[in-house]
C-alpha cells in the first residue's frame, strides 16, 4: 500500500508552507513518527513526522512552496525493513559523513582548455563591465566562466589587494521573509514614535544578589531581569490602558488582560512567543514561562499558537550588547519596550556623583492612539517600578513576592 503524505495545517490562516529541509533521502526506509522534513510557515518552523513505516519517495524539493493539503511524499508501507534494522540516517549522522565524502575528492582539479574560458553570454557581460576574463575564477565545468560568474564579477577599483572578493546568494526562509514584511508594514502603516528614559538598576541588583540563590534552589529557575520588567509593564499597562490597545478598522480595541510577547532569537530568526495573562503571574511564574518558551524557541519546537496574539511586546537587545535602539512595533500591537545593556555610569545622587548600573530603555508606540503624555507616563511608571521594586512590585514583602 502506498500512503500519500499531505502537508498538515500548522495553524489558522496559514495556506502554504515551504520545504526548508528534507531530513531523509529519496528511497530511504523511515519509521513511523520519524521526523522526515522541516517545513517553514510564515510564523514558525515545524517538523513533519512520517505517518507510517516504509520506503519514502519525495515529491517536493527543498525550497518549494507547497499548499496545505498537498502531497509532499509517498510512503510504500509494504516495503520490507532493511536487514539489520537500518533506517534513514539522522540529519546529524549525514552531517558527520559529509566531510568524509569531501575528503575522497582529489586534492587538485585537472586544468583543461576550458579553464578560464568564458561562455558567450559571460564574455558579453565581462566586456560590458570592462573586466578581463583572466581575473575571473570560473565555477563551471572544468573551470569554465559561467554567466553567473560574470554577473557577480566586480571591476577592479584602484590597486588590487589579492584578497577574496567573492559573494554568495541564499534564499530567505518563509519565516524570515514574513518577518521582513511585517517590519516594513509596521513602519509604513503606523505613526511610530519612540521615547527614551534610563533606569538605575541598583535596587534590582541588590535584590538578586540577596535572593537569587535561594530563589533558584526553591523554584528551579533563575531570578532574572525579565520578571521585574514584565511585572513593571503589567503595572504600567493598568495605569495607561491605551498602550494595551490596538486599532481595528475605525475602532480602538482595548484589553482587560495582558499577554506579553517576548522577542527571542531562534535558529530560524526572530521568534515572538507570548506569555499569557501575565497580570496573574508571580515572579516565579514569569521566570518559569520565559524559560519554557525560550527553550522551545531555541530547539525549534515553538508552535504557531504559542506565537499568536499578544497585546504588548518586550524586546531585550541588551543580551547582544545593544546600548540604545528604537524597537519596531509588533503589529497589530501599539507598543513595544526595548531593554538594553547595563553599563556603570556616573550619575548625580543628592548632589554627589556616584557610579550606578544604568540601563537605557525605549518605548516605541503608535501615535495614532497613544498620545505623548500617555507614552511618557507609561515609561516613567516602568522606570519607577524598576527603581523601587520592593514597594511597587512586591508590596513591601519581598519574601512573599518571591514565594520564599
Amino acid at each position: 500500500m502506498v500512503l500519500e503524505m499531505k502537508v498538515p495545517s500548522p495553524g489558522e490562516s496559514i495556506t502554504e508552507v515551504e520545504i526548508a529541509e528534507w531530513l531523509v533521502a529519496d528511497g530511504d526506509y523511515v519509521e513511523k513518527d520519524q521526523a522526515i522534513a522541516e517545513v517553514d510557515s510564515d510564523k514558525a518552523t515545524l517538523e513533519l513526522p512520517a505517518e507510517a513505516s516504509g520506503t519514502i519517495t519525495l515529491k517536493a524539493e527543498e525550497g518549494d512552496a507547497v499548499e496545505v493539503g498537498a502531497v509532499v511524499c509517498l510512503i510504500d508501507t509494504s516495503a520490507a525493513k532493511p536487514e539489520g534494522g537500518d533506517v534513514a540516517p539522522t540529519k546529524e549522522v549525514m552531517k558527520e559523513e559529509a566531510p568524509k565524502k569531501e575528503a575522497s575528492k582529489p586534492a587538485t582539479e585537472t586544468k583543461t582548455y576550458a579553464t578560464g574560458t568564458a561562455s558567450p553570454a559571460a564574455k558579453k557581460i565581462l566586456d560590458e563591465k570592462g573586466i578581463d576574463s583572466v581575473s575571473v575564477s570560473g565555477s563551471g565545468k572544468d573551470g569554465r566562466i559561467t554567466k553567473e560568474d560574470a554577473v557577480n564579477a566586480v571591476p577592479s577599483m584602484g590597486t588590487p589587494t589579492g584578497g577574496n572578493r567573492g559573494t554568495s546568494r541564499s534564499k530567505m526562509s518563509m519565516l524570515r521573509r514574513k518577518v521582513a514584511e511585517r517590519l516594513v508594514e509596521a513602519k509604513n502603516t503606523t505613526a511610530m514614535l519612540t521615547t527614551f528614559n534610563e533606569v538605575d538598576m541598583s535596587p534590582i541588583f541588590e535584590l538578586r544578589k540577596q535572593y537569587k540563590e535561594d530563589f533558584k534552589a526553591k523554584h528551579g529557575v533563575g531570578l532574572g531581569f525579565m520578571s521585574f520588567f514584565t511585572l513593571a509593564v503589567v503595572r504600567a499597562l493598568k495605569m495607561y490602558p491605551a498602550v494595551n490597545s490596538m486599532i481595528d478598522g475605525k475602532e480602538m480595541l482595548s484589553y482587560d488582560f495582558v499577554d506579553i510577547s517576548i522577542a527571542v532569537s531562534g535558529p530560524k530568526g526572530l521568534m515572538v512567543p507570548v506569555i499569557r495573562n501575565a497580570e496573574n503571574l508571580s515572579f516565579r511564574g514569569v521566570e518559569s514561562e520565559v524559560k519554557r518558551l525560550a527553550i522551545r524557541a531555541r530547539d525549534g519546537q515553538i508552535t504557531v499558537d504559542e506565537m499568536t496574539g499578544g497585546t504588548f511586546t518586550i524586546s531585550n537587545g541588551g543580551v547582544f550588547g545593544s546600548m540604545l535602539s528604537t524597537p519596531i512595533i509588533n503589529p497589530p500591537q501599539s507598543g513595544i519596550l526595548g531593554m538594553h545593556n547595563i553599563v556603570e555610569r556616573p550619575v548625580a545622587i543628592d548632589g554627589k556623583v556616584e557610579i550606578r548600573p544604568i540601563m537605557f530603555v525605549a518605548l516605541s508606540y503608535d501615535h495614532r492612539i497613544i498620545d505623548g503624555k500617555e507614552s511618557v507616563g507609561f515609561l516613567v511608571s516602568v522606570k519607577e517600578a524598576l527603581e523601587n521594586p520592593t514597594e511597587l512590585l512586591m508590596n513591601n514583602d519581598v519574601k512573599k513576592a518571591l514565594e520564599m
